[in-house]
């Protein structure tokens, strides 16, 4: 089946860097035009530059002020939004007894308030025109929280719950509603955590020795993960809303 998407608009979020910079281009490569929103103006900046026709969207989606500044832009960039990655977060752990209330605000802020906002203003649109996709990006912590995984777990949890009601809303209007949840994958999240780490290993090093607790025994790739949204957003995930997908090797416990 030939993955098209000619025609289609496409917001990712996210999207400057790995997960989000690679969904942007596996949906550019197949036609379709994609708005990608990030903080920082410099990498944004380099990623437009990759993406032949994409519109660039400097905004702090922890707040409501940018999410309807960033979806504003998106939609008079593109003329109007089809599909809606809602990728933007980052990982933060702590333990429990550590995590003050602005922390936990934060992380839902971006990683929860950020999705519910942007979803609220594409619904519409999408419901007019019979035709929405929504991709909800979170982790494998979202079905299986470990220990320690907080206030990350939880944010990504009341994603997969948000994504879950929004797929049972959204189903007779056209609008499909999925979520992939991120095991390890290759990105500029784990090289920013190699940098972090003290053992002295180069990146491949270190990519080789966390891959083996994985079953398939490797990390996964950003262009994998991409190739998974793609299939959810074109024709053939017509008949694929409410569902949650792993994309982590086989990595964690929970189906």
């Amino acid at each position: 089946m030939h993955l098209s998407l000619e025609g289609r608009r496409a917001l990712v979020t996210g999207g400057s860097r790995g997960l989000g910079l690679a969904m942007a281009r596996a949906f550019t490569e197949v036609g379709a035009r994609v708005a990608i929103v990030a903080r920082e103006e410099g990498p944004l900046a380099q990623a437009a530059a990759s993406l032949p026709g994409s519109v660039p969207v400097q905004a702090d989606l922890a707040t409501a002020e940018g999410c309807e500044r960033a979806f504003a832009a998106a939609e008079a960039g593109l003329g109007g939004v089809d599909i809606l990655v809602n990728n933007a977060g980052t990982s933060r752990r702590a333990p429990f007894t550590r995590i003050t209330d602005a922390d936990w605000q934060a992380d839902l802020d971006l990683k929860l308030f950020a999705a519910i906002r942007l979803t609220r203003l594409a619904w519409p649109g999408m419901a007019e025109r019979r035709f929405g996709r929504v991709i909800n990006v979170l982790n494998t912590g979202a079905k299986a929280p470990p220990a320690g995984g907080a206030p990350t777990a939880v944010s990504r949890a009341a994603g997969l719950a948000l994504m879950k009601v929004l797929a049972g809303e959204g189903a007779s209007l056209g609008i499909n509603v999925n979520a992939l949840l991120v095991g390890k994958i290759d990105s500029d999240q784990w090289v920013r955590r190699h940098a972090a780490d003290p053992a002295g290993q180069t990146y491949e090093e270190w990519k080789e020795e966390a891959g083996r607790a994985i079953p398939m025994g490797r990390m996964g790739r950003a262009e994998e993960f991409a190739a998974m949204a793609l299939a959810l957003v074109s024709a053939a995930g017509e008949y694929v809303t409410g569902t949650a997908i792993n994309v982590d090797g086989g990595l964690s416990p929970v189906p």
